[in-house]
This record gives structure tokens, sequence and C-alpha cells, in this order.
């Protein structure tokens, strides 16, 4: 396909964004850092009255945009909910909660889905120094499997100067095995470790596979394969916003060489069934 195409996808769904504005920059430096190492700082701070824009001019259907929560966090789901609200023809609203706040923090999360509308929780393990796998995230799994959400969990190495080791993705083994009903999207397509994470998603009816924090173009050519052939109904598109532009991604996507099923249910088919979306 050329990359002057356009996309034949009636339905696109991003479904990895944050809410990431300057005080959330400023309250968590080592993104900060990140930033500024890579040359995106211009990135460091984007409103979501902008994101909205830009995924609109883009041809993006909907987003589906996180919370992120630890100490001193402004990215709060009560924070994100009024914006959510604002942009419900556009944004899904998706929950955060520190492992850490024990029950008050499953409380907290059917709150965000109950109140406010979130339909996921993210998490972020690096965040709390425990692999997804540990029982501090068990209360927050039956939750999810209970209220009908998927769980977004992050995968791969972090980029920031923390522990990368809790990214593995066979990490997600025992949790897909404990957990059966619950609906696990793997964030970052589990780089380095992404022929891991492939693994899993062949084995567990219930993992997915979701591409943020990667431009389209510079995916691994296993990956490719996999969303190609066999794994066309388990990957998922995300941006990690504002990691990327819209504009960005969607011009890599043009020049994938991909068949056209597998460009329509990676781009939202696949994200419509998780989410019932039309």
């Amino acid at each position: 396909m050329s990359e002057h195409e356009p996309v034949s996808s009636p339905l696109v769904v991003d479904v990895w964004a944050n809410h990431w504005d300057r005080d959330f920059f400023s309250a968590y430096p080592p993104l900060r850092a990140l930033y500024d190492r890579l040359g995106m700082s211009a990135r460091a701070g984007i409103s979501v009255d902008d994101l909205v824009r830009e995924a609109t001019a883009a041809g993006i259907s909907r987003v589906v945009l996180s919370a992120t929560d630890f100490p001193g966090s402004p990215a709060t789901n009560d924070a994100l909910a009024p914006l959510i609200a604002r942009h419900s023809s556009t944004l899904i609203g998706c929950a955060s909660i520190d492992p850490s706040r024990g029950m008050e923090g499953v409380r907290a999360l059917r709150r965000a889905v109950g109140e406010h509308g979130f339909r996921a929780l993210k998490l972020l393990p690096f965040l709390y120094d425990s692999p997804p796998d540990a029982a501090i995230y068990f209360p927050l799994y039956a939750a999810c499997v209970d209220l009908g959400i998927p769980v977004l969990i992050l995968t791969g190495h972090t980029a920031v100067k923390r522990r990368s080791s809790v990214g593995r993705p066979l990490h997600l083994d025992d949790v897909a095995l404990h957990f059966p009903e619950l609906t696990i999207v793997a964030g970052h397509a589990g780089f380095p470790w992404t022929d891991e994470l492939l693994s899993l998603a062949w084995k567990h009816e219930n993992v997915f596979i979701d591409t943020s924090g990667h431009r389209p173009k510079y995916l691994p050519p296993a990956l490719l394969h996999f969303m190609n052939s066999y794994g066309r109904d388990k990957v998922l598109f995300g941006t990690g916003y504002p990691f990327m532009t819209y504009e960005q991604a969607m011009a890599d996507i043009r020049g994938m060489d991909l068949r056209e099923e597998s460009r329509a249910k990676f781009l939202g088919g696949n994200a419509a069934r998780i989410w019932k979306l039309s």
C-alpha cells in the first residue's frame, strides 16, 4: 500500500493514550527527563483538548485515555473524569489504581467505573516495583472481572530509569491462568521480549497485544508476521500518546505491508470487540 493512500478502516481506536499534562511531567521528573533526552520536550504537557483535535484531524475514532496513579500524581481518576465527560464522543476513560492502596484501591476502581463510566484499568508495574503476577494486583484483577472491564498492563523495558525486569511478558502467564475471564492487553509489544509475548497471546485466549510506544514502521518483524497471519485477532493499535503524533502513526500505517483484513482488525476491529464499539 502506498504511503499516500488513505487507510481503509471505518474505525480507528487508540487503545493506549495517557493524560500527561504539564503538571504531570512536573510531578514525575523521570518522564520529563526521558522526553528531554528524546528531543520531545514540546510534547511534555499537551492538553486533552489538543489531543482530541489532533486525533480528529488524523481520523482517529476513539481514544482510550488513562489516568496514572501514584502518590502525588495529579493525573488521578477524579481529575480525568470531567475531561472524559467533555469529550465523551471521542474519549474512553481508563482508570489507574496504585495497587498498594489495597481494598481502598479496589473501591476506587469501582467508583471510577460506576460513577465516572470508565471502561478499563491500566497498570504500569515499574511505578510500583512489582511484576504483574505479584499478589498485590490480584484484588484489582478480580474486580476487573466482576466489572467486565479489561486490564491494560505495561510490558517490555522501561524507558525511564526504573527496573525493567517487572516488564517481562512471562509474568502475565500466571495472571492469565489464574484469571481466564480477565481480558489482558499487554502494552508496548513486550519489547525486547516480543517473542515471549507472542507466545502468550497465542497460548491464552484472553491475552492481547498493544503496539504503543513504538512507531508502527519500527514494529518487530515477528510481530508484523503475527498480526498479518494467525495473530490478526490479537493485536491492537496504540500510540502511547503523547509519545507520538497521530499524524506520524497514521502515516506509518499507510506504509505497512498489511492485508486489508489485518489492517482493519489492528486499527479498530479488535478494540471494537473488547469495548463493544461500533
